[in-house]
């Protein structure tokens, strides 16, 4: 199975996509987009936004999803909690996983942070148990940065 991603080349689609603006909804819409479409064997791509001392649901691709998860809760809570991206190969296995869609098996969620406070997390889900690698931690987490300078985060 192939699924090497040029994590340069997203970046590069990202930089194009928010070049010129800084309105966080739209960047993320747009960066939800390339993410959902660009990543091999994903079926959830977007983020939670930090909103008084929780997550509530940002930009997406994919299926309905949670709409509020407080921090330390599930894999995204978990993320926002700690400040660290969780790299999960089996969902199922993670205590207190949130599941929005049964059909997810494998997460990532990378911490997006500006001027050094968390603002987001960016959440991938798979339907393919340990489908994400050191490489996709590392890509997404540029990825993550990337978008945690590009946006005004007045939100």
């Amino acid at each position: 199975m192939e699924r090497e991603m040029d994590y340069g080349l997203l970046l590069e689609q990202l930089e194009a996509l928010t070049q010129g603006e800084r309105d966080t909804v739209a960047n993320l819409a747009n960066a939800s987009a390339a993410l959902y479409m660009n990543l091999p064997d994903v079926n959830w791509a977007g983020f939670y936004l930090v909103r008084e001392g929780q997550l509530v649901l940002g930009p997406f691709q994919g299926r309905p999803a949670c709409r509020r998860i407080a921090f330390g809760k599930g894999v995204c809570g978990t993320a926002a909690a700690s400040g660290q991206t969780q790299l999960v190969e089996n969902v199922h296995d993670f205590p207190g996983h949130i599941a929005c869609d049964g059909a997810s098996n494998s997460e990532i969620v990378v911490p997006v942070f500006h001027d050094g406070r968390l603002v987001a997390v960016l959440d991938i889900d798979s339907p393919l148990l340990g489908r994400f690698t050191r490489k996709d931690r590392e890509g997404l987490e540029e990825c993550a940065a990337l978008l945690g300078r590009c946006c005004d985060w007045k939100i």
